[in-house]
């Protein structure tokens, strides 16, 4: 299972949120979360409810539901203490942290829908039909840079299964497997080697690879054809140069921090406008020409 950006906006709105310390969300004697076990359950749960066996539903289903919840993550708690005073989910929410909901909005740009217009991202994880507002790509790209240049950061979603995400080394771009040579090697050579030899070699990553040119057609192909997935979802927290000068952004993932990077890589502009599925992003860090477009208020 997974979910989308806009379940955590939603949640805020409807609910509230609370600090870790009130709620740690593991209630199963493990250090991190595991919820395989819990996952099987509720499926096997919502299966005998849509099963419908005895052809009318009960009044009770949901709270067999909730009675897992609470017996694998714990019981949420309705009152809890920060610093001496006592909140709700919903005043740490609105009084300590002063988070808005409305202040976000999702962004992306597939050409299959029009421009400077929100639609609901045909993924898995959008169960819930949030909302995503679509850019070319150009002005996608132009509204990262803004964001990441005014001190916003960004939550990205995007597409982790590629062979240029390279988590354990520490970054993630997009060779271009139909380059006519390579540097530091003869092209007669280069030319003479078969397909696979020639793939060994480009994704060695011994060194700053070409990468390919990435258009609005280029990538809706990728998502048009299933190569594009929405895998899992990170931050976009700053901007980097190779030694080649060519530009990445800095990620924060959440996959631990027992890599080379203790838990951030680089991922190329490239990558990113080729395997981003959408972008939650705080409306007043996107241009104010682009909300005017997009009728953000």
């Amino acid at each position: 299972g997974g979910g989308a950006f806009n379940d955590v906006t939603d949640v805020l709105r409807n609910y509230g949120a609370m600090p870790e310390e009130a709620y740690k969300g593991i209630n199963y004697k493990e250090e991190n979360h595991i919820h395989g076990e819990m996952d099987a359950l509720l499926k096997a749960l919502v299966n005998a409810v849509i099963k419908n066996p005895n052809h009318k539903l009960s009044v009770v289903w949901p709270l067999a539901i909730a009675g897992v919840l609470d017996a694998y993550l714990g019981e949420i708690p309705k009152k809890f203490n920060v610093g001496g005073v006592e909140y709700t989910p919903r005043t740490y929410a609105d009084d300590y942290l002063g988070l808005n909901a409305d202040d976000y909005v999702m962004v992306t740009s597939f050409s299959h829908h029009p421009f400077y217009k929100p639609f609901i991202l045909e993924v898995q994880d959008n169960w819930a039909w949030g909302n995503v507002y679509n850019l070319p790509l150009n002005e996608m790209i132009r509204t990262i840079d803004h964001a990441i240049d005014k001190g916003y950061t960004i939550a990205w979603a995007a597409d982790v299964s590629e062979k240029g995400f390279q988590w354990s080394k520490g970054f993630a771009v997009v060779p271009d497997e139909e380059i006519k040579e390579m540097a530091g090697l003869e092209q007669a050579k280069w030319e003479e080697m078969s397909k696979k030899d020639k793939m060994k070699m480009l994704y060695k990553f011994d060194k700053p690879v070409k990468e390919k040119v990435i258009t609005q057609e280029v990538r809706q192909k990728a998502f048009d054809n299933y190569e594009t997935t929405d895998d899992h979802g990170m931050l976009i927290v700053g901007t980097a140069k190779d030694q080649n000068g060519n530009e990445y952004y800095i990620i924060k993932n959440s996959w631990g921090t027992h890599q080379v990077y203790d838990g951030y890589f680089y991922a190329s502009k490239a990558f990113v406008a080729y395997k981003t599925t959408s972008l939650l992003m705080n409306k007043e860090s996107i241009p104010k020409n682009l909300r005017k477009k997009m009728n953000i208020k």
